[in-house]
């Protein structure tokens, strides 16, 4: 079943809809720190909101949908202040460690997430391209004049592998950070 809530928070659904909307996304955190993203079912996280599984599913369409979903919020509920002065590079670089400071905060959905967004499920989909456009925006800003297409490419496309690297094990989210850092400066020397 195809979600109906997350193109804009809470547009076009009533109050009790929204309230439900926000027990789904609370109790999908909770069950997602207690039991993990492999075991977390659509199910559990409705008992655990106190809904039927019906309910649940007329807003999440699967658990992917779920936690890309969390992840979004998780993320964009992080300020996206970009640092002033300095050289673009270093802007670029402050922004890359707090981009990934802001994912290893919940390290359950960092895990849950890398999954879930490789998924085909539509929901999943056109919140995968919100989270690479707010990317992409904080890069951009974190630039500002010197901008460049192509160098902002690369680095979504730099930092959404390190994600992945991280999500695979290959890496964990804490040494991402660093590692990006140096990817910036390696970027930046080009343009």
């Amino acid at each position: 079943m195809s979600s109906q809530v997350f193109e804009a928070p809470r547009q076009g659904l009533n109050p009790r809809q929204a309230e439900t909307v926000e027990k789904l996304l609370a109790a999908g955190l909770e069950e997602l720190r207690a039991v993990g993203h492999e075991a977390l079912t659509v199910r559990t996280v409705a008992q655990r909101a106190g809904v039927s599984p019906a309910t649940a599913y007329t807003y999440l369409a699967s658990k992917n949908h779920l936690f890309a979903e969390l992840f979004w919020r998780h993320l964009s509920g992080a300020p996206a202040q970009s640092p002033a002065g300095g050289t673009a590079t270093a802007r670029l670089q402050a922004t890359m460690r707090a981009l990934t400071a802001r994912i290893v905060e919940e390290p359950a959905l960092a895990a849950a997430v890398t999954p879930a967004l490789l998924g085909t499920d539509p929901d999943v989909e056109r919140l995968r391209l919100k989270i690479g456009g707010e990317f992409l925006s904080r890069f951009e800003a974190a630039m500002g004049d010197q901008a460049d297409a192509g160098v902002l490419e690369v680095l979504v496309l730099t930092f959404s592998g390190a994600l992945l690297q991280a999500g695979m094990g290959l890496m964990t989210y804490d040494q991402i950070a660093e590692r990006l850092v140096a990817a910036v400066d390696v970027i930046m020397r080009g343009n």
